[in-house]
């Protein structure tokens, strides 16, 4: 059976509006959810998602203020947003999912994995850290993150691929823009300062021991954003846990998603008897 076609929706979760794109997949097939980077929505995975497996349900949203979904009156934090997730997981009728996070979205997925445990099957943390108990970026990269310029304006995109997200984008900085530019859409500006905000004092580094899930660990070898040295902690620190050190930047998963997307399925499927193992459905907190 193949895949149904993904649907756009709106839906409320905590009195928070989240557009939302799912592709149902086949029967049997424990759903995908995609926590996705600072400032970005859900359009700058597709890349990746039409390498995975068409049977594959695949979840994927904007988080409040950015791409479609509008932004809350008050700011979040990370601690307080796996009821989000919870929430939404709830609405679709699942009670446990498989959970991949890039960037910003590595950081959701960990909390979400740590106070949520038996609702994260498998987890898959791609080019990010342990939050503010981390090797840093150097501060020319820092200071790039604080502004949301590089989501706005095409040309400077352009200008500081390179130097921000290292890999591919040294070469090709004209694809990493085509990224964050072709076809993503774009949410208001205080959106993304609600998701800088909202990473503020929290780390999963002293609770990493404590993660249930097992857990795949993507991380490129030329990445400004994320030095390499986190993910080796990371894998340290999980007991779970996979390393997959690749060539290349922050972006690689969709600038190359054919060469990771085989990667994370691998690591999804050894975690099912069989492909069409059903996936558990109900309401579970």
């Amino acid at each position: 059976m193949t895949a149904d076609f993904p649907r756009m929706r709106t839906l409320t979760v905590g009195g928070r509006a989240m557009r939302i794109l799912v592709r149902d997949g086949a029967p049997g097939w424990p759903p995908l959810l995609l926590c996705n980077g600072i400032g970005a929505s859900l359009e700058l995975l597709q890349p990746f998602v039409d390498e995975l497996d068409q049977r594959r349900p695949v979840i994927r949203f904007d988080m409040p203020g950015v791409g479609g979904s509008p932004a809350p009156i008050l700011p979040y934090h990370l601690i307080t947003s796996p009821p989000l997730l919870a929430g939404l997981l709830d609405q679709l009728g699942y009670a446990q999912a498989d959970v991949l996070g890039i960037s910003w979205g590595g950081a959701l997925a960990q909390q979400f994995a740590l106070s949520r445990p038996g609702r994260v099957r498998r987890l898959v943390l791609v080019a990010t850290g342990p939050g503010v108990l981390m090797v840093p970026a150097r501060p020319t990269v820092l200071l790039h993150m604080l502004t949301p310029r590089r989501h706005r304006d095409a040309g400077y995109a352009a200008r500081i691929a390179g130097h921000l997200y290292g890999g591919s984008a040294r070469t090709q900085p004209a694809a990493a823009r085509d990224l964050l530019h072709a076809a993503t859409r774009l949410g208001p500006a205080r959106g993304y300062f609600y998701q800088l905000i909202s990473a503020a004092g929290w780390t999963s580094l002293p609770r990493l021991p404590r993660l249930r899930a097992p857990t795949l660990i993507l991380a490129g070898d030329d990445d400004p954003i994320i030095p390499l040295a986190n993910a080796r902690i990371m894998h340290r620190l999980i007991p779970r846990s996979e390393l997959h050190v690749y060539a290349g930047g922050h972006l690689e998963l969709v600038a190359r998603a054919e060469h990771l997307a085989p990667v994370v399925e691998a690591f999804l499927a050894a975690g099912c008897i069989t492909p069409e193992k059903p996936a558990m459905r109900g309401n579970q907190r």
